[in-house]
């Protein structure tokens, strides 16, 4: 069977230890060398930044997330030994593994270390489809020629680049289509590499359903009162009982289950939301105190919109109450912007018809994304749009020079 040296590069087919280096990080699949979907996925990526930036941590418990009341951002893998999951309470987090080290998130750090990622992507192929900040699939089809080596060889190297020059890891699945590198790069964590090929309907069908991309736990309970608990129960659904049962979304559901996925690797399709949230350290019922809140959390939004290129063509409200009950509200803006002040007037009023219940989180998300060179323009009739965001900007460079701390706006 064909097999690749992680620490070489050379692919075999003798067994045992690389022939080339003696290496024994190898990879061994029929397909190897002629599949060319990838899903790159960071691992513990904002822990393994930090670990990176202060190598005293290196064998430490670490977990990146604020307050009592707030949630894990992220944790390394030694954390993990111990229970702790990303999005856990972070008073559960503290309980489960009390020697942590608990690091606030600083993005701007982890958005650095995510764009040199990005760079080394965009030399092996131009079908680079980010999916979050520390993921993204590939498409490498036809490349072996520029790079004079089967794509297996040329992401090898990448993961041993990636390494040695952003300081952080990543897994890689590779597959002949999304899904299926997807769930091939979640298999083999961390640092690793797995391949998921002809085999896959056969080795996901004894799988919870949950593993697939789309299955939540509201409709793994709901498919389990079918008795359908397994990918391969799901797979053995044809296209009418599938949409019988499971309404016209079956039908994709169980090609999913088999292994089919149609979507190509659209670049222009990368980011579908940029947000920015907090929970309070002790609840908050006061409409006046929510909006002085608020406000930072707009400054944050813009900051990121502008980081990612882009501009909010519409906006969302996340309040989440007491008992955790999540509300969400729209919020209409009549142009496209990336301005703070923008953000905040037209949340506001929304904010204020909201309050009255006591809540533990607030967050500020675009809803629609458009590309930033739509925001902000002005007209004959606004002048005043272009005037603030030369403001913004004004005020953003200081920040960026001497620190987020160096002018704040005033009540």
């Amino acid at each position: 069977m064909p097999t690749l040296c992680r620490d070489c590069d050379t692919i075999f087919e003798a067994a045992g230890a690389c022939p080339q280096c003696e290496g024994r990080r190898l990879v061994a699949h029929d397909e190897i060398a002629t599949l060319a979907i990838a899903h790159v996925d960071c691992d513990a990526f904002y822990a393994s930044v930090e670990k990176r930036d202060r190598p005293e941590l290196t064998d430490k418990p670490v977990i990146v997330g604020g307050g009592t009341r707030g949630v894990v951002a992220a944790c390394c893998y030694i954390a993990r030994l111990s229970g702790v999951r990303s999005a856990m309470p972070m008073f559960k987090a503290r309980k489960l593994c009390p020697d942590a080290v608990v690091i606030a998130p600083e993005m701007r750090k982890y958005a650095a270390a995510a764009a040199e990622i990005r760079a080394l992507m965009a030399t092996l192929t131009p079908l680079v489809q980010p999916l979050s900040i520390d993921e993204a699939a590939l498409d490498l089809s036809g490349t072996a020629a520029l790079h004079r080596a089967p794509p297996a060889v040329v992401l090898s190297r990448f993961a041993r680049q990636v390494e040695a020059e952003v300081g952080v890891t990543v897994s890689i699945g590779l597959a002949a289509n999304r899904l299926l590198a997807k769930l091939a790069a979640e298999r083999d964590k961390p640092r690793g590499f797995a391949v998921l090929g002809a085999e896959a309907a056969a080795v996901l069908a004894p799988e919870p359903v949950g593993i697939l991309p789309g299955v939540g736990p509201a409709l793994a309970r709901k498919l389990a009162g079918m008795g359908i608990t397994r990918v391969g129960q799901l797979a053995a659904l044809n296209d009418r009982a599938a949409r019988a049962r499971l309404g016209e979304d079956g039908p994709m559901l169980a090609a999913r289950a088999r292994g089919i996925d149609p979507r190509p690797i659209d670049p222009a399709r990368a980011t579908k939301s940029i947000s920015a949230e907090t929970t309070f350290a002790e609840d908050i019922d006061d409409a006046a105190s929510l909006a002085r809140v608020l406000f930072p959390l707009c400054e944050k939004l813009a900051r990121r919109l502008r980081a990612e290129g882009f501009a909010a063509a519409g906006l969302v409200l996340k309040l989440k109450t007491a008992r955790f009950e999540t509300h969400t509200h729209a919020v209409r803006l009549t142009a496209p912007t990336q301005l703070a002040e923008t953000i905040f007037e037209a949340a506001k009023p929304v904010l204020m018809r909201a309050a009255g219940p006591r809540y533990r989180l607030i967050g500020i998300g675009a809803a629609r994304l458009t590309d930033a060179a739509e925001a902000d323009r002005g007209d004959l009739v606004d002048q005043e749009t272009p005037r603030r965001a030369a403001r913004e900007d004004a005020v953003e460079r200081l920040r960026a020079k001497f620190g987020t701390g160096i002018i704040r706006r005033g009540g």
